[in-house]
């Protein structure tokens, strides 16, 4: 039966053979890269999720300048998810399979709580974008040991996103600090 298992015919081969993208960056590169963009991807919908939570949460006397703010950022960050698995499946790795995956490997913490003041969700989501452009960083330099010159110019534009978020974030609260 193991020999069986090792033809290039076996179930197991034929599944492998079946998510193979070709690339020229190699394997060592491929599973760094790879494994690096899928742990911003589950990091970037943790962000999207939280950010979405508190858009649909968010109270108060700015409700309306703060919900349109994070509808506009949520879908942002929505959009950059697409490219980033896609990255991960163009240079011949895989990427998320499931919610639980993102659970085990993201690095930004959720929140869970019944009620955060609108003042806190801004904080707390600049803080959350700063983090991720460290992450976004960390990655481009993975893309720069390998030459992945295609994904790192894409993450250059991620991180000025994720600065500007941050930014607008913190001039919004800046002025109760």
């Amino acid at each position: 039966m193991n020999s069986l298992a090792n033809t290039p015919d076996s179930p197991l081969a034929r599944q492998r053979a079946a998510l193979n993208t070709p690339t020229d960056l190699g394997p060592k590169a491929t599973k760094d890269i790879a494994a690096a963009l899928t742990v911003l991807l589950a990091d970037v919908f943790a962000l999207y999720l939280k950010t979405k939570n508190f858009h649909w949460h968010l109270s108060g006397p700015h409700f309306r300048d703060y919900h349109l703010m994070l509808d506009e950022q949520g879908e942002q960050i929505f959009a950059t998810t697409d490219a980033i698995a896609e990255r991960a499946r163009k240079v011949g790795g895989t990427t998320l399979r499931s919610i639980g995956q993102i659970h085990r490997i993201q690095r930004l913490l959720d929140n869970d709580a019944d009620y955060v003041t609108a003042e806190d969700m801004l904080a707390e989501l600049a803080d959350d974008n700063r983090r991720l452009t460290g992450f976004l960083r960390g990655t481009h330099g993975v893309c720069s040991e390998y030459n992945d010159v295609a994904t790192a110019s894409l993450i250059e534009n991620w991180i000025d996103e994720a600065e500007r978020r941050s930014w607008f974030l913190f001039e919004t609260t800046r002025s109760r600090r």
